[in-house]
């Protein structure tokens, strides 16, 4: 068994991961300062209250539960709203970083898997994108993210510090068991957006974007269930703990899926219609998006088994229903 410090571990993967990290053995200690996460997804192993931009605090954290690893999942990662306002951004997601890794550092060169995402890319000239895709991002969100994994690699190479990078595209779906789930009204998320408002518990579904160069005019993306993300989680703390070097993999589903084809899903499984109203797209939104997953699969063994479509709807409505607050 390892304890495993969780930042973010209140959060919507960061709690499906603490449940999976218990189910595995393993003491989550959940870290989060509540600004977006929810306590009573802390159900798992212990729970510290605190910004991880505070070193004392960190260093607190660490001394009284001595981790064997991190898992830093804690961001701010509104991409839309990093446009319009960064600075919460760049404090989250750069200064916070920075922060959590220092604390690995100076507490033995503590493993991290590390929370990244497919912003990264940006608008990839080819798809799928590969981890070899040179990163262009087009958000503030994204240009942090690798601001980020820039660090690991430097930390790696000058301090033998280990990371695992992972670059989830579209998180979503729920926790099979109904226990835990994504849990805001004013989510940003896509699928729970669409289902509130086919169930009548959000407002019209806004869709921005009518106009982009894909079969139907709507964005391209890559939905990946949160219980896949969570299991490839574990197997990055495997690998890290048996003395494995640094990687960064992409985690989705492999396949693409576009707005309206997202819509149609969530219909058929509500056997609702989805109140639409269209929008001019959004900066920093690239037009498609999708994973080669290969290099996950190679290296850690890990497939997304649970992220087909219908299940990943199935699963996030059977949520809503269940908690529709």
């Amino acid at each position: 068994m390892s304890v495993v410090l969780v930042t973010g571990g209140a959060g919507y993967i960061g709690s499906h991961v603490c449940k999976a990290l218990a189910s595995s053995g393993h003491r989550p200690v959940a870290c989060d300062d509540l600004s977006s996460g929810r306590g009573e997804h802390v159900r798992w192993g212990p729970f510290e209250q605190g910004d991880i931009a505070d070193a004392d605090w960190l260093a607190g954290v660490f001394a009284r539960h001595r981790p064997g690893a991190i898992m830093h999942l804690a961001a701010y990662a509104d991409v839309g709203s990093s446009v319009t306002d960064p600075a919460p951004c760049y404090a989250a997601n750069v200064a916070g970083t920075l922060a959590v890794i220092e604390a690995a550092r100076h507490n033995g060169n503590c493993p991290i898997v590390f929370s990244s995402t497919c912003a990264v890319y940006g608008d990839a000239p080819v798809l799928p994108v590969t981890e070899a895709t040179l990163p262009a991002p087009v958000s503030p969100y994204g240009t942090t993210k690798l601001i980020d994994e820039q660090a690991l690699r430097h930390y790696d190479a000058a301090y033998g510090l280990p990371s695992v990078v992972l670059r989830y595209f579209n998180a979503a779906g729920a926790d099979p068991d109904c226990e835990i789930g994504e849990r805001h009204a004013t989510t940003s998320l896509a699928i729970p957006k669409a289902i509130r408002a086919a169930l009548g518990l959000g407002p019209v579904f806004k869709l921005f974007g009518t106009d982009y160069p894909t079969a139907d005019g709507t964005a391209m993306r890559d939905y990946v269930h949160v219980v896949d993300i969570a299991d490839a989680h574990l197997r990055a703390l495997d690998h890290l703990l048996a003395g494995g070097g640094s990687l960064t993999l992409n985690l989705g589903s492999g396949r693409s899926t576009t707005v309206r084809e997202l819509l149609k899903m969530v219909e058929a499984v509500t056997e609702r219609p989805v109140p639409v109203q269209p929008y001019p797209r959004r900066r920093g939104d690239p037009a498609a998006l999708y994973a080669d997953i290969d290099k996950a699969a190679d290296t850690l063994g890990w497939s997304p088994g649970n992220s087909d479509l219908r299940s990943i709807v199935a699963s996030a409505a059977a949520w809503i229903e269940k908690s529709p607050g």
